[in-house]
């Protein structure tokens, strides 16, 4: 065990290579989990949305417990237990006052070791999930980025639903899901994370006690890098009244050195606030769209960023022009020394607000240590932002200029 009294991060490793991550907190409320590296990237063509409909599942029934008593296990106490799914990773997690640590991670022993896929609770599932499948696809503004990652990712495990197909999920059975959770939810696949007032030895051993058992086998699992694309510029006509756009670029992974400069970037360019450049614009300036926002998507391998914009059809091509032009002066110019400190301050202070969602900084928690091997402690998130410079602003850029981009409408 090691632990460095300059941070509040402790981090151990059982003898089975499940990893843990211990964060202090003098909170009323803990949070625990385990993030898991499998998701819809881990799926072949045959059994898309697998890895969604197991982690929907394993709340059905185990060994020891019928789905309800699950439900009720930590809810009982004022807590609860949760999951989801995405391309590369599976969080399972629970928050509950102090107190309930013991209850709640042998709570996720038994669903990780012992789930048992019950057939009826697998079939009343699965209407569940073609409900909310359907449901997706009823939401244009959502179901386009589906489509967009489909032919940026072309041929690629990234291209497709999270939630898989009314083909694929009908073709579910308890044993395929057995076989999915016995191959992916293995120790050496895992990081246990925790936040809150219980003392780093007391998690550890509580956490060997009950997830101690698991298998330490694990099969080499490895993902294929998308190739590139030829850039694309496709309309599809679905006779809504509003258009939907996408345009997006394939960026570095998580792994790269400009991780934090693309996220700095992307706050100035639509991130969340209402003085990012293109809110400001297209909506502000000119009134053409209720909203515009741009996404960062990090990957293992890659990465991808976007920008949506729903407005009139009338107003599609202007938009256009407009976000090209704004990404284009970004590649082209350097920002002022002044305008880049106004970004940094702006993007640490939101990563100040953030830090008061104790929930998300758990997850954040388990996250970065199942693929960084330890935990961003903040001071290192403020050190990588304060040493961007315009330089690396601009050359960040240079990968979303309009000869790099992408674009998919859903219009009339």
């Amino acid at each position: 065990m090691t632990n460095n009294s300059n941070d509040i991060f402790t981090y151990h490793t059982l003898a089975n290579g499940l990893r843990i991550v211990h964060r202090a907190s003098a909170a009323d409320v803990e949070h625990c989990g385990v993030a898991i590296k499998a998701g819809s990237r881990n799926e072949s063509s045959a059994d898309y949305g697998l890895a969604h409909f197991v982690e929907h599942t394993i709340f059905k029934g185990t060994d020891r417990r019928r789905s309800w008593h699950i439900v009720n296990r930590m809810e009982s106490v004022g807590g609860e237990i949760n999951a989801y799914t995405s391309e590369e990773v599976t969080m399972l997690y629970s928050c509950f006052p102090k107190g309930n640590l013991t209850r709640a991670v042998e709570l996720m022993a038994d669903l990780i070791g012992y789930s048992r896929f019950p057939e009826n609770e697998i079939d009343r599932e699965r209407e569940v999930v073609l409900d909310e499948i359907d449901s997706y696809l009823d939401s244009p503004s959502d179901a386009i980025f589906d489509d967009f990652n489909d032919l940026i990712f072309a041929g690629s495990s990234l291209g497709h639903n999270i939630l898989g197909t009314a083909e694929t999920i009908e073709t579910f059975t308890p044993e395929s899901c057995r076989d999915f959770l016995s191959t992916h939810y293995t120790p050496g696949n895992m990081v246990f994370f925790y936040t809150g007032p219980t003392a780093p030895s007391r998690v550890m051993s509580t956490v060997e006690r009950h997830l101690g058992f698991l298998n330490h086998s694990v099969k080499e699992l490895h993902d294929e890098t998308p190739r590139e694309v030829t850039p694309f510029d496709i309309r599809k006509k679905l006779g809504t009244h509003q258009s939907h756009t996408v345009i997006g670029a394939r960026i570095p992974g998580i792994y790269s050195r400009s991780n934090h400069t693309y996220a700095l970037l992307n706050n100035i360019i639509g991130g969340p606030c209402m003085n990012s450049r293109l809110n400001v614009l297209l909506r502000e300036r000119h009134g053409y769209v209720y909203s515009v926002d741009s996404y960062i998507s990090s990957f293992t391998d890659c990465g991808l960023f976007t920008v949506y914009f729903g407005c009139d059809e009338n107003h599609v091509k202007p938009c256009r022009r407009l976000i090209f032009r704004t990404l284009d002066e970004l590649a082209q110019s350097t920002m002022s020394t002044r305008a880049l400190d106004a970004a940094k301050k702006q993007y640490l202070g939101q990563t100040i607000v953030a830090g008061a969602n104790a929930e998300q900084v758990a997850l954040a928690t388990g996250r970065s240590t199942l693929f960084h091997r330890h935990a961003l402690h903040p001071h290192e998130i403020i050190e990588r932002i304060m040493g961007i410079t315009p330089e690396d602003i601009r050359l960040a850029a240079e990968k979303l200029t309009p000869s790099r981009c992408s674009i998919l409408t859903f219009g009339q």
